[in-house]
């Protein structure tokens, strides 16, 4: 498995606002609506793309057939899909001017993420970005798992992401 370092993790989470999910699924029990879904009650912003669903609305968004279709800036690219096929999507990403290439759990493409890297913008593979936000939330560790944080304080209710930004990066820090 990749080995990222939480600080690229905390900065990529704390600086991006769009995030275009592709492979999205109208299925509420698959992996990709609820990551979505909780990406989006973060405050993210969610930008559907699946060519199956295309012109149709989920979670309150127009779903697109490609990244090239989104008609606005999209700061990083979530994939949904096997590692052969995000080689595509990311050079797609590179296309459309992402910031940031994020490879779902299991999606590992070396040669994508070299092309990414060497066009400036940054990969993370075979990670889920709901997963990293909960864990530097604190979150994860209601189901279970050590989120390797220790922390005695309460986080307030609707802290989210303004809040992860500001204690897990720090001010002034995690501009992309």
């Amino acid at each position: 498995m990749p080995e990222y370092s939480d600080e690229l993790i905390k900065e990529v989470m704390g600086s991006v606002n769009s995030i275009a999910v592709v492979g999205i699924s109208a299925n509420e029990v698959r992996p990709s609506y609820f990551v979505s879904k909780y990406m989006q009650g973060k405050g993210y912003r969610i930008i559907p793309v699946n060519p199956g669903l295309a012109g149709q609305v989920l979670l309150g968004e127009k779903v697109y057939p490609d990244l090239k279709s989104i008609p606005e800036p999209v700061d990083m690219v979530d994939i949904f899909r096997n590692s052969e096929a995000a080689g595509a999507v990311t050079d797609d990403a590179i296309a459309i001017g992402a910031k940031v290439v994020w490879m779902q759990l299991g999606v590992i493409n070396d040669a994508a993420a070299k092309r990414a890297e060497d066009a400036g913008l940054i990969v993370i593979m075979d990670r889920c970005p709901k997963m990293e936000y909960s864990r530097f939330s604190g979150e994860f560790g209601w189901v279970g798992r050590n989120s390797r944080i220790i922390d005695n304080r309460r986080k307030p209710l609707g802290a989210g992401r303004a809040a992860v930004a500001r204690d897990a990066i720090g001010k002034g820090k995690g501009t992309l």
